[in-house]
């Protein structure tokens, strides 16, 4: 049917050069921007799955970021004790000269200054490590989460140690005799501190105690549930003493000592007694708290500290009895930051694994993510080109369709 006003093959080929031009821009736009999915009308569904990709992706990287940070932050704390643990080593070394009798008192003197120095040196790494301008090892930082994971909760622990020497609050017994020899005819020398119940002791805190001029040092290694210290260990010793048990250390003092060798007990909650061995009016000996640290720093009327090196801060090597207990410290105070050391490592490790993993996940997660949202280039090359033959021949076709009206002016002519 020849008709005029409705050009029925102009439609429908305009419609179709309509239709091409659209999936000729959407083409365009894939090839322009390198993603499939540019609006929500191009796979609403894969949109939501990217969106959701991208920010596990972005959150694995930044995961990734942090372990590293973690992994630097306690690298930071690992070297400080390693320089402690040679500090140590040093530390004990001159405790062993300081025992043998090749040294006159002036000797020993001055090896006890040295041993001093080195104790002080050890205080100042604890209380001077840095990271990033926080303290690490000071007993401030303590319990630390690091976030290793896109998503909340996924985090890794790690206790920083404590290397620098600090007071227990409330920490200051009173030292009283309970029974003097010397007035009470044939009973044995008895000396009990009493701690207070107020004391916030906890599990490795160091007790020390100056009995005759000689320092010993002992760990705590049990509250009870009142916070009460129940169970302690002199070092040197394998030994627990247990409140209210049967159990007693004996203790060598400095000398001769008439009272013989002490023994420790724990007799109620917070009170430890020392008692001497032999019993007449010269059996007498002496407990007191320690005043100082070996750094000079004043510890008046405190016997508990805490900090993995809290007992070398007391020791003294400047006699044979105070040098033989400063290799039993020593010894202890190793032990521990080697224990430190370990734990340190062993986090170290796993942040590493950690990071290696995050990264083949964030990696793995980004190929899928690609799968959905990045424009193939193969196909949409060849989509270009096809809508673009289609709409060099729908134009021609729109031509030819417009041109066809004409036609019918012939058979108006021929009329």
């Amino acid at each position: 049917m020849a008709t005029i006003n409705t050009n029925m093959a102009a439609n429908i080929a305009s419609n179709a050069l309509t239709r091409n031009e659209r999936t000729m821009g959407q083409t365009m736009e894939r090839l322009s921007t390198g993603l499939r999915i540019n609006s929500a009308k191009d796979d609403a569904a894969g949109l939501a799955i990217s969106s959701k990709m991208t920010s596990q992706i972005r959150g694995l990287n930044q995961a990734v970021r942090n372990a590293n940070d973690a992994i630097g932050m306690i690298q930071v704390e690992e070297g400080a004790m390693k320089e402690v643990s040679s500090i140590l080593q040093r530390m004990r070394e001159l405790s062993v000269q300081a025992i043998s009798d090749s040294n006159t008192s002036a000797d020993r003197s001055a090896l006890d200054k040295e041993f001093t120095q080195l104790a002080s040196e050890v205080q100042r790494i604890g209380n001077n490590t840095q990271w990033n301008g926080t303290d690490l090892i000071d007993g401030t930082k303590g319990a630390s989460s690091f976030q290793i994971g896109a998503n909340a909760s996924q985090t890794v622990g790690h206790t920083f140690a404590q290397v620098a020497t600090t007071l227990v609050s409330g920490s200051n017994p009173a030292a009283a005799e309970a029974t003097d020899a010397a007035t009470s005819g044939s009973a044995k020398e008895k000396h009990t501190m009493t701690f207070t119940d107020t004391s916030t002791y906890a599990v490795d805190d160091t007790l020390t105690f100056n009995l005759n001029g000689t320092i010993f040092s002992a760990n705590v290694d049990e509250l009870d549930s009142d916070g009460d210290i129940s169970k302690i260990t002199f070092h040197g010793s394998s030994t627990q003493i247990v409140e209210g048990g049967a159990t007693e250390v004996v203790l060598t003092i400095s000398g001769t000592n008439a009272a013989g060798a002490i023994t420790a007990s724990i007799a109620a909650d917070n009170v430890i007694t020392f008692e001497g061995a032999t019993g007449h009016d010269d059996a007498d000996f002496t407990l007191a708290e320690v005043t100082t640290f070996n750094d000079g720093t004043s510890a008046t009327n405190m016997t508990g500290a805490r900090g993995l090196a809290a007992g070398v801060m007391f020791a003294d090597i400047s006699t044979s009895a105070g040098a033989q207990n400063a290799i039993k410290t020593v010894d202890h105070v190793l032990t521990k930051v080697d224990a430190a050391r370990a734990s340190s490592g062993a986090v170290m490790n796993r942040l590493e694994y950690a990071a290696d993993n995050l990264t083949n996940v964030a990696q793995n997660s980004a190929a899928a993510r690609s799968r959905i949202l990045d424009a193939d280039y193969a196909s949409e090359t060849t989509e270009l080109a096809r809508t673009q033959i289609i709409q060099q021949a729908a134009t021609a076709m729109l031509a030819q369709a417009n041109t066809q009206a004409s036609t019918v002016l012939s058979l108006l002519s021929a009329a």
